[in-house]
């Protein structure tokens, strides 16, 4: 576990190294509040993501220890240099407002500083007005691009 400075004191932040039910039992509590279309969590799933080495999976903790909130930190280089995007940014509907998020992503920045990446990107639905808030209270730029999305068939 790594409580981070610029944390809230009643959130750690820590990236998974190790699946159990314990993770399983929140990532199945969290997911849905970030896309129903999102097939059920299993530990299968999970550890897919856990084993991945360009992926980082944080979670924070309340001050009882309860996971709160998780996001992906996926890190690759391309010819350019290295990259990093965050990814399924999630915090429980019940931790909302009292830094989860602001902790969960100071973590991922400093870990993608740590690994080398030149850049962090991230998308946001205009919708979500606080979590646009944050972003870029925190650093992040809103950027002149288009995103575009392939959906496979079938």
């Amino acid at each position: 576990m790594s409580d981070q400075p610029s944390t809230p004191s009643a959130v750690t932040v820590e990236e998974v190294v190790e699946v159990d039910d314990g993770l399983v039992e929140a990532m199945v509590r969290l997911v849905p509040q970030l896309s129903s279309s999102a097939p059920p969590m299993t530990a299968e799933i999970i550890s897919a993501v856990v084993d991945h080495e360009a992926a980082h999976l944080l979670v924070a903790r309340g001050a009882d220890g309860r996971i709160v909130g998780s996001m992906t930190l996926v890190v690759f280089p391309i010819p350019t240099g290295v990259r990093a995007w965050i990814e399924d940014v999630v915090v429980d509907e019940a931790a909302r407002g009292q830094g989860v998020g602001e902790a969960l992503n100071r973590r991922a920045l400093e870990l993608a500083e740590l690994l080398g990446a030149r850049t962090v990107d991230l998308t946001s639905r205009p919708s979500r007005e606080a979590a646009n808030r944050l972003y870029q209270r925190i650093g992040f730029v809103q950027r002149e691009t288009n995103v575009y999305r392939y959906e496979r068939k079938g």
